[in-house]
């Protein structure tokens, strides 16, 4: 097997074999229950013992197929209701977490529940009620307090590891940052911290861990970052502040050190040398924090946040003096406090735009921790071997060492007892309780460095007793003694050797009392140096008072410089937000004039659209008045006509003898009229196509159409006659008939004429647009054969009338009636026909 890959890299190192460890604890999960917002809000939640609630379904809100409400309990491990205060919640959850900590073993802790449920509140507190983390700080700095180690002794690597300096390097690189930093981004001890601050970090008791180790040194580094949107960022990295072009925030990527811990590559760590310090690193990155104003919480986190405290510690030498120059020896364990966004609904919180992209990220990380919960116990209760999806979600990814068995693993569940969150804190209980079902290997102790307890003590002890000798010799005793005594000790000579080889050695005897000799009169001359010694203490504490003068001054300066520096960017973003807003009116301006100009340009094609088309009407409508007033007096005419023929020959003698009487034709109602109305006999010696106005017609005959033979027909002179219309044919007329036929109810065939104007389109093409139907319907009439003549002679109808008059009322009535369809198109020369057929 090659022991490199063909593309030149490394292969991947596998993680290394811990010692199996078959103790195992179950994930801690409380519960805490908020006050109600007002109290005639519905409640869902009731607190029954100290380890159950129960959750009562509001009205309206049926979970049975019945239609019954239900009421489900939950158990934790223990559950704080609406009265318990923070220092008893700290009690419970995070105070073990830091006696861990203490004793070199890691801790997660998770706030974790619906928006509005008071995990910030729980995880940070107000003034006068600190939350779990400020008191956390107070029990750490309380404990290890005396025994902590210079700055910049511990300094952190790049890789999540941690080296020791000795006291020299400490010291110049102390210096050299000092140099460098003008301007401190860290408050130091001697800085005025904010009342409101050490308000929430101290504690009316003052906590401290047992298993402190005196004979250790230790210092804190502190971290902050926030997860938004699936991105990593530093909470505490300090961007340069350009008012004009301010540089966004750069994420940060996750990656694995050497012993296969994942951490947050790049991310700054402080070392702080007390909680109020560590506060106000903390209180300085919260302001960075993505929060939002929401219908359900006015301050929601948008983001999940991570508050890691580093605690560093290292054995004293043999000698209880100094730290142990190994780093091998050094003991890193940290507490991540985590503060978990809410899970929410968008349709509850009105999200819009950047506020429902943040709600799907958060809901999607919060699944994904969910979904390795679930794996993890499948797992650990079925045998199973499924991998965990961690790298799905960066919170998962970053703490997926806690559940491999890295350290305690805590959950604190926040729950809002008002009935609209029942089916959100429906879904937090559920998970609450999976939850509790995983199980963590418990962490191994770390191991203890092979030297003998007490050191510190006997050393310091050692140092006291000397201070004690010296002050009753009259030296200087001050917080500098230990310094002085060095000083003294190593100012004495040294003895010479005191080994006698020869009984007859009159060397080594009188040398060394000689050495003695001059070592009692250093002794007794050292008062005087210790005289001169007290002068010059004198002269570095005056010194040191107008160094704190001229610091306290600087930093007023620094404040004014501040105030200046925040005045400036206020106004710069004034103006900006008002070169903004001046560009936007621009913009909108722009685009309300493009909008009219196109709106103008709209209005005059609708006009002139508007204006063709009437005029289309009106010639059209002018037309067809004029077509039906010559139909009608055509018809006029030609009514008087065969009148006055028949009265002419009535007239005339010898006259041949008058027809049959026939049957007077089916006149048709006054609906049949409106429907159908008749059409004008065919004459050939008048052509209506002379009056049609020069238009153009497409005569559409479907194939399938059956020729009835009928006396009057639709004629179209000059018509393109198609079976099928076409672009080429309708670009060549103005009109447009189409000819259907139909069944009608009494079982003739009828046929309709759909008339239609062909208009030209805007682009390029041709539409017709249809504005009247005639129909053509063919009716038959019998006449009876059958004559008789009255008494007197003279024929008579079959009902006993007058036959000579009946005669010229038949013969007027037999005549063809002739209407005018209404809007009829040039060059039709029937319309209604009516066939009449011979007895």
């Amino acid at each position: 097997i090659p022991l490199f890959s063909r593309k030149g890299k490394t292969p991947r190192r596998h993680p290394p074999k811990k010692p199996p460890n078959s103790q195992k604890d179950p994930v801690g999960v409380y519960c805490r229950v908020r006050p109600l917002g007002t109290e005639n809000e519905e409640c869902c939640i009731e607190v029954i013992s100290s380890t159950t609630i129960q959750l009562h379904a509001p009205e309206g809100f049926k979970t049975n197929r019945n239609g019954e409400y239900k009421e489900t309990q939950y158990s934790f491990k223990k559950v704080f209701g609406v009265s318990v205060s923070q220092t008893e919640l700290f009690d419970f959850v995070a105070k073990p977490l830091v006696d861990d900590l203490i004793s070199g073993k890691n801790g997660l802790l998770f706030t974790y529940g619906v928006t509005g449920s008071g995990k910030t509140f729980t995880m940070t507190g107000s003034p006068g009620q600190g939350g779990l983390l400020p008191r956390s700080l107070d029990m750490i700095f309380n404990s290890i307090g005396p025994y902590q180690a210079k700055r910049y002794v511990f300094k952190t690597d790049d890789k999540n590891g941690m080296e020791v300096q000795n006291d020299v390097d400490a010291l110049l690189e102390r210096q050299k940052r000092e140099n460098n930093l003008p301007v401190p981004k860290t408050p130091s001890s001697r800085q005025k911290v904010d009342p409101e601050i050490a308000d929430m970090v101290k504690q009316e008791e003052a906590y401290k861990a047992d298993g402190v180790d005196e004979d250790s040194s230790y210092s804190v580094f502190v971290s902050y970052i926030e997860i938004y949107n699936n991105y990593i960022y530093d909470l505490l990295e300090e961007t340069p502040d350009d008012a004009i072009k301010p540089k966004p925030p750069q994420s940060k990527i996750l990656r694995e050190d050497q012993n296969h811990n994942m951490y947050v590559a790049g991310c700054m760590e402080v070392e702080v040398k007390s909680a109020e310090e560590a506060f106000q690193v903390f209180w300085r990155g919260q302001k960075k924090r993505k929060v939002a104003n929401t219908r359900l919480n006015r301050e929601s986190s948008r983001s999940h946040s991570v508050f890691i405290i580093k605690l560093a510690q290292a054995p004293l030498d043999a000698d209880g003096d100094n730290i142990l120059q190994d780093k091998n020896q050094v003991t890193v364990s940290q507490l991540c406090l985590v503060d978990l966004a809410g899970s929410e609904r968008t349709g509850r919180t009105g999200a819009e735009g950047n506020r429902i992209r943040e709600a799907g990220n958060i809901n999607q990380s919060l699944l994904t921790l969910r979904t390795c919960i679930e794996v993890l116990r499948e797992n650990q209760m079925c045998g199973t071997n499924k991998m965990v999806p961690y790298r799905d979600s960066k919170v998962t990814h970053l703490f997926k060492n806690y559940f491999d068995g890295e350290g305690k693993v805590k959950m604190i569940v926040c729950v809002n007892p008002k009935a609209d969150d029942y089916e959100e804190t429906l879904l937090v209980m559920r998970f609450a309780e999976m939850t509790q079902e995983v199980e963590v290997a418990r962490p191994m102790d770390r191991p203890i460095c092979g030297f003998t307890p007490g050191r510190r003590h006997r050393n310091q002890a050692f140092k006291e007793e000397l201070s004690r000798k010296l002050e009753e010799r009259g030296g200087p005793v001050d917080r500098d003694m230990p310094l002085v005594v060095d000083n003294l000790v190593y100012s004495l000579p040294p003895l010479p050797s005191c080994e006698l080889t020869d009984p007859h050695d009159d060397i080594t005897l009188p040398r060394l009392i000689e050495a003695l000799q001059n070592r009692h009169r250093i002794r007794h001359f050292s008062p005087l140096q210790n005289g001169k010694l007290f002068e010059k203490d004198k002269v570095i504490q005056n010194n040191k008072s107008e160094i704190e003068r001229l610091e306290k001054k600087t930093r007023m300066q620094e404040h004014k410089i501040d105030i200046l520096q925040k005045a400036t960017k206020i106004y710069e973003d004034d103006k900006r937000s008002l070169q903004h807003e001046l560009e936007t009116r621009d913009q909108r301006l722009h685009r309300e004039q493009s909008e009219k100009r196109r709106m103008e340009q709209r209005m005059q094609g609708v006009v002139s659209d508007t204006q063709l088309r009437w005029e289309k009407e009106c010639e059209r409508r002018v037309n067809a008045m004029q077509l039906e007033m010559q139909n009608k007096l055509w018809v006029k005419d030609e009514k008087l006509k065969q009148l006055k023929a028949i009265v002419t020959e009535s007239k005339t003698p010898g006259r041949p003898e008058p027809p049959p009487r026939q049957t007077q034709p089916k006149r048709p109602s006054r609906e049949e009229k409106r429907s159908a109305p008749t059409s004008t006999p065919v004459r050939p010696l008048h052509r209506r196509s002379r009056s049609a106005g020069g238009e153009k017609w497409v005569d559409h005959k479907p194939t399938t159409n059956v020729d009835l033979g009928t006396v009057l027909q639709p004629v179209i002179p000059n018509a393109i006659q198609v079976s099928a219309p076409n672009e080429k044919a309708l670009s060549k007329c103005d009109r447009y008939v189409l000819t259907h036929q139909e069944v009608a109810s009494d079982g003739e065939i009828q046929t309709k004429l759909i008339k239609g104007e062909v208009i030209k389109t805007r682009g390029g093409g041709q539409a017709v647009q249809f504005t009247d139907i005639e129909t053509l319907r063919q009716e038959i009439t019998t006449v009876p054969s059958r004559k008789r003549r009255s008494s007197e002679g003279k024929p008579t109808n079959g009902d006993g009338s007058d036959g000579t008059w009946t005669d010229v009322e038949t013969r007027c009535s037999v005549a063809l009636e002739m209407r005018a369809g209404s809007n009829m198109g040039p060059g039709f020369e029937g319309h209604g026909i009516t066939k009449r057929r011979k007895p």
